[in-house]
C-alpha cells in the first residue's frame, strides 16, 4: 500500500489511526494561510503552494487556459417565489460573494459569457428546493460558467446543484447571504469518468446569517473545489461539510478557506473521504484565518479519510492562523487510516460476515455528513451511489 499521509501529534479519533486533534483558546499559531499565498496570473508550474498536490497535466484545456469550445448548459427548476435571471458580465451583482485568487478560476472569471443569478427575495421562504443542473461541455471540449445564489435579508432556501456530463469545466459559484438569511446548498459532483472540473466557491455571510454548505464528490477524472467563506458583519454562522469517494486513478481535491474578519462569528468544517483502487488520490486543505479584529470567534475543522485498498493515497493538511487571543475557541483534527480491526472483530463476533461488516463501517463513517442533507431524494441517491462503490471493490 502507498502509505497514507498521516499528521500526528495528539489524540486519535475512534475508528482511525494516525491523527492530529487539538484546540486553541487564544494562542497565536503561525500558519501559511491562503491569504498569504495567493497565486499570480502566470500559468502555474506545479511548485506553487496552491498547486503542489494537483496533477497539472490532467487539467485538459484549463492549464494553460484557452477559449471555450462548447457551452455548458445551466438549467434551473425553481418555485414561483424564487427569481432566476440570465445576465451579462456587466451585471452589478456579480462579485458580491467574492472573486477568485488562483489561476484557473481567474481565467474562468474572465471567460464566461452569461451568468445565472438565482435570487430568494427578502423575507421569503422558498416553497420547495431549487434544483440547478450544470451539464459539461462534452468529451474533449472546454467550457466556463458563473452562477450566483442570493438569499436576501431574512430569506430562506435550499438549493441542490448537480454537476453531470463530460469535458473540462471551470466555474465560479457565488453565495450571497443577506442579514438573517438561511441558505442550505448541496453540491453533487456526479461527472462522467473523463470529466475535469475546477470550481471556486465564494461565500459572503451577512449579519446573523446561517449557511449550510455540503459538497459531495463522486465522479470525474479530476475534480478540484475551493470554497472560500467570508463574513460581512457580526454573528454569521457557516457550516461546511464534504464527502468524497475516490476510485482507481481519480484525483479529488477540496480546499476550504474560512476568513474570520468580523467578531462573534462561527464556522465548523467536517470533510470525510474514502479511497479504493490503485492511484486513487484525495486531497483536503483546510485553512482558517482569524484576524485581529475577529474577537469572539468559534471555529473548528475536521478531516477524516478511510483507505479501503492498497495503492490509494490521502493528503490532509489543516492550517489555523490566529491573530487575536480574544476568541471563544479554535481547533482542528486530521485522521487517515484503514478499517479499525477492533470494530470489524466486534461485528464479526456477533455473527456478521466480514464483507457486511466492512460495509457497515463505511456507512457509519459517512453517516455524519449524509444526515445533514435535508433533501430525502438527494440523500437516498447518494447512499445508493456509495453502496454501488462498495460493491465494486467487494467491500
Amino acid at each position: 500500500m502507498t502509505a497514507p499521509t498521516i499528521h500526528s501529534d495528539a489524540g486519535v479519533p475512534q475508528g482511525l489511526a494516525g491523527s492530529t486533534e487539538h484546540s486553541h483558546t487564544g494562542a497565536v499559531v503561525p500558519a501559511s494561510s491562503r491569504a498569504a499565498r495567493v497565486d499570480a496570473d502566470q500559468v502555474p508550474g506545479g511548485r506553487e503552494e496552491n498547486w503542489r498536490f494537483t496533477p497539472l497535466k490532467r487539467l485538459r484545456g484549463l492549464v494553460p487556459g484557452g477559449p471555450a469550445s462548447a457551452e455548458a448548459p445551466v438549467e434551473v427548476d425553481a418555485p414561483a417565489d424564487v427569481v432566476v435571471d440570465t445576465v451579462g458580465r456587466d451585471d452589478e451583482r456579480l462579485g458580491a460573494g467574492g472573486q477568485p485568487t488562483e489561476y484557473v478560476s481567474r481565467f474562468a472569471w474572465r471567460s464566461f459569457d452569461k451568468a445565472t443569478v438565482v435570487t430568494v427575495p427578502k423575507e421569503t421562504k422558498a416553497a420547495r428546493p431549487v434544483l440547478v443542473r450544470v451539464t459539461g461541455p462534452g468529451a474533449g471540449a472546454v467550457g466556463y460558467g458563473h452562477l450566483q445564489l442570493r438569499a436576501e435579508a431574512f430569506a430562506e432556501a435550499v438549493v441542490v446543484l448537480d454537476y453531470r456530463g463530460s469535458g473540462s469545466y471551470a466555474d465560479n459559484l457565488e453565495m450571497v447571504l443577506g442579514d438573517g438569511a438561511k441558505l442550505t446548498v448541496v453540491i453533487v459532483h456526479d461527472w462522467a469518468d473523463d470529466a475535469v472540473h475546477v470550481g471556486a466557491h465564494h461565500v459572503a455571510v451577512g449579519r446573523d446569517a446561517v449557511l449550510k454548505h455540503t459538497v459531495v464528490t463522486l465522479g470525474g477524472d479530476l475534480v478540484r473545489i475551493s470554497p472560500t467563506v467570508s463574513y460581512t458583519d457580526t454573528g454569521g454562522d457557516a457550516e461546511l461539510t464534504g464527502l468524497c469517494f475516490a476510485d482507481a486513478g481519480q484525483h479529488l481535491e477540496h480546499r476550504t478557506f474560512v476568513d474570520h474578519a468580523r467578531p462573534h462569528c462561527r464556522s465548523n468544517v467536517v470533510y470525510k473521504g474514502a479511497l479504493q483502487g490503485k492511484g486513487a488520490h484525495t486531497v483536503w486543505i483546510g485553512d482558517v484565518l482569524i484576524r485581529a479584529e475577529a474577537e469572539g470567534t468559534n471555529t473548528y475543522e475536521l478531516n477524516r479519510n478511510l483507505v479501503l485498498t492498497d495503492g490509494a493515497r490521502a493528503d490532509s493538511v489543516p492550517n489555523l492562523e490566529i491573530e487575536t487571543g480574544e476568541i471563544e475557541g479554535a481547533g482542528h483534527a486530521s485522521a487517515t487510516g484503514r478499517f479499525d480491526d477492533e470494530q470489524l472483530f466486534y461485528l464479526q463476533a456477533r455473527g456478521i460476515p466480514v464483507e457486511a461488516a466492512r460495509r457497515l463501517v463505511v456507512r457509519g463513517f459517512f453517516h455524519e455528513v449524509l444526515q445533514k442533507i435535508e433533501v430525502p431524494e438527494v440523500r437516498e441517491r447518494l447512499e445508493a451511489a456509495i453502496e454501488a462503490e462498495l460493491r465494486a471493490v467487494g467491500a
